[in-house]
């Protein structure tokens, strides 16, 4: 830090502390969330203190004040929202009291995931996710917060003029608030702090992120950051060249997180070119175990670059801790013959223990001063990135979450003549297609029917039938395999016709299946924003494509009720699908769960006493209760469901991709239902036994056994109670 002009101005010094330690510091005059001054505060911060939650922050820095006052020394506290602080004393020339809260900074991955979840699916969902994290602080140990509190108070203390314009800024606040409560007859609300500018924000997703869920790229930032060499160490030993590139190199950081990953990494590499004058620069990135250059500027731009070095291999994380690089040599014949050049140096870039990405500079660089600065420079940016794809993950998420809830929605229109389309819109939404089909397969005439199209020219496509068969769809219905083409004019096919206009050659062909089933294809094509489809996009409508063939599938079996009248899958009563569907798709259903380790419950639902019931108010009567029980059991299932008369009084329920737990709650959610719903004659019960996929009953027999065996015992219990199979089989009787 430089030196503290003692005639200087406070906000100045607080604003360079604030800003070379990547931390809060939030100056205070009396209790409650209102701020003398603030600088570089988190944005959970800001945004919970001026929302209606700023009740929860009440008893931490709302309370600070008059703890700090009353002790010695530091208080130490972690807030509701997981964020680490310390306040210390602070005094103005006129002997004012103040406090200085400092920190508001995630020390650890926990704390973090926890709010990111917060965010995500609990009580922060509401507010806007780009503003929520715009500015997340976080620092690898309490003891950095700790450090800076201290040497607050010390600079305070030795520099007490400084804050002499707090004097009569406070008492004039004081006054302020005073005359307010006597207008209001109630505490002033605490005000949002003062933004400032400074550190970097949270985020997430380069688009081969994989499998990795968000709290694992969490930990792995956080295990980083503990490696990372901090811009912000003490000055102490370093010359003064180091601290100018430290400098130099903070300023650049304040200037990315606004960016997406690309454009950071991107953003990195114009930085390096022209600070350090080097010609060509290249970023590659981690995909398939190998570094693969993403971006360039200069010559490397033209310049195919393989690297046969593995990420995982060991020597490329021993670089990278101790911040060094390797010089690569050009294969034989690949040497630039304008430069010369036959040689280029890498700095690996990583997270945790793994080799992420990496910077390439196309020249040996025999300046060993520069080679220096530029890993070091490597170790900085490594979290910093992270940071970035956190924050882009979770804005990613945030986006994703909201197309499939309306992608849900739509496939509850499957009895509108809109559905097709519908179901189409949203699935080209989530992916950003411009323009797509669904075809679906049609038994009576063995070929794949166009049944929606969107976008430029879709009447052409509308009208293809037969033709889309000899097709690349057909082949992908065939395979039973998805295709994603980055451009299609590689593959070696038939161009479409050049009256249909494609803007892009990428595309993604999907097929739509139920267990070895085939229903139909789904295709989409071009990018609303020009670029090529990629694994993400080929992940989303995996993630889809059960819930879509479900709902096709029984559109398509509507639409042949009529002409399968007495094979139909429908029970005519209670508008339930009947038992011979449901065998068969319980059936399917537990070959995809045992293929894929999904999770699969069963119900068993039965109406109590129902004999009774027939006897005393007539069959009709007791068809218009099975009506009702139909009805309510209905409402109370999610689309992918699957509700069937079994027979007589007996209904099943099939559950895909649904634990146990989460299977009885809904057992519960039914019987409650049924229990609550007003019958013309007298109350109507059920009960419910519940089981669900295991190694012993790989059978659509033992499933449906188990769950019965478990409404016995509902039965045995007292009627209109949930029993699951699992946890009463030792009290059930052998056989």
């Amino acid at each position: 830090m430089e030196e503290i002009n003692e005639n200087g101005n406070w906000q100045d010094t607080q604003d360079t502390l604030a800003d070379e330690s990547g931390l809060a510091i939030v100056l205070i005059d009396s209790e409650g969330l209102s701020a003398l001054s603030c600088s570089n505060n988190n944005s959970i911060c800001e945004t919970l203190i001026a929302s209606d939650q700023s009740s929860k922050c009440q008893p931490f820095c709302g309370s600070v004040f008059s703890n700090t006052n009353e002790k010695t020394g530091a208080v130490k506290y972690k807030c509701h929202a997981g964020l680490e602080c310390v306040a210390v004393s602070v005094k103005t020339p006129g002997e004012k009291d103040l406090v200085a809260i400092v920190g508001r900074a995630f020390t650890a991955a926990k704390d973090y995931r926890e709010a990111t979840e917060k965010a995500v699916s609990g009580e922060w969902t509401k507010f806007p996710p780009t503003k929520f994290f715009e500015n997340i602080l976080l620092t690898n140990s309490a003891q950095n917060i700790e450090k800076l509190a201290k040497k607050i108070s010390t600079i305070a203390e030795e520099n007490k003029t400084q804050l002499a314009d707090f004097d009569e800024k406070a008492d004039a606040d004081v006054e302020a608030r005073n005359s307010a409560a006597e207008f209001t007859d109630a505490p002033a609300p605490g005000t949002g702090e003062e933004r400032s500018s400074g550190e970097i924000s949270g985020g997430t997703e380069i688009e081969n992120t994989g499998e990795l869920k968000l709290t694992r790229l969490i930990e792995e930032f956080s295990a980083q950051a503990k490696n990372a060499p901090s811009i912000l160490a003490d000055k102490a030993g370093r010359s003064k060249e180091d601290n100018e590139e430290f400098a130099a190199w903070h300023q650049f950081t304040s200037t990315i997180h606004d960016l997406d990953y690309s454009g950071a990494c991107f953003a990195i590499l114009k930085f390096i070119h022209e600070r350090y004058d080097v010609a060509s620069v290249a970023w590659l990135e981690n995909a398939d175990n190998h570094l693969q250059k993403v971006m360039a500027i200069g010559a490397l731009e033209t310049q195919n670059i393989r690297i046969s070095v593995a990420t995982d291999d060991d020597r490329l994380l021993r670089v990278f801790r101790r911040q060094s690089s390797i010089e690569l040599r050009k294969q034989s014949g690949e040497q630039d013959e304008e430069s010369k050049q036959d040689a280029i140096r890498l700095f690996p870039v990583a997270i945790r223990n793994e080799i992420r990405s990496a910077l390439v500079l196309g020249e040996k660089v025999k300046n060993l001063r520069l080679r220096r600065h530029v890993s070091r420079f490597c170790q900085v940016i490594a979290s910093e990135l992270e940071i970035i794809r956190l924050r882009q993950e979770l804005m990613r998420k945030s986006r994703h979450d909201s197309a499939f809830a309306k992608f849900n929605r739509s496939l509850t229109m499957v009895d509108t003549n809109d559905f097709w389309l519908s179901i189409m819109k949203t699935a080209a939404e989530l992916v950003k297609a411009g323009r797509g089909s669904l075809l679906v397969y049609d038994e009576k005439g063995d070929n794949l029917v166009v049944r929606a199209a969107i976008g430029k020219k879709s009447e052409l496509i509308e009208g293809a039938k037969s033709e889309i068969g000899i097709r690349i769809a057909k082949k992908v219905w065939k395979s039973g395999k998805p295709l994603l083409v980055s451009d299609v004019n590689k593959l070696g096919l038939a161009p479409a016709p050049p009256d249909w206009e494609y803007m892009t050659g990428s595309f993604i062909s999907f097929p739509l299946s139920i267990g070895e089933r085939r229903v139909g294809v789904l295709n989409v094509t071009d990018k609303t924003d020009g670029s090529s489809f990629g694994k993400t996009d080929l992940r989303l409508l995996r993630s889809i494509s059960p819930q879509l063939a479900v709902a096709i599938d029984r559109a398509t079996l509507k639409n042949k009720a009529g002409e399968f009248e007495q094979l139909s899958v429908t029970d005519p009563l209670t508008g339930l699908l009947n038992r011979r569907y449901l065998e068969e798709r319980l059936t399917e259903e537990i070959k995809r769960s045992d293929r894929h380790g999904y999770p699969m419950s069963f119900l068993m639902i039965d109406v109590d006493d129902f004999k009774s019931y027939n006897d005393t108010y007539t069959h009709p009567e007791g068809d218009k209760a099975l009506q009702l029980v139909g009805q309510g059991i209905r409402e109370s299932l999610r689309d992918a469901d699957v509700a069937a008369r079994y027979g007589g009084e007996e209904f099943s329920i099939l559950l895909p991709q649904t634990n146990l737990e989460e299977a009885k709650t809904i057992a519960e959610r039914i019987r409650s239902k049924i229990a609550s719903t007003q019958f013309p004659n007298r109350q109507v019960t059920v009960s419910v036994g519940l089981t669900g996929a295991a190694s012993s009953r790989d059978t659509a027999e033992a499933i449906i056994s188990a769950a019965d065996k478990a409404l016995f015992e509902a039965k045995r219990k007292g009627r209109n109670n949930v029993q699951v199979y699992e946890y009463v089989r030792k009290n059930l009787p052998i056989g």
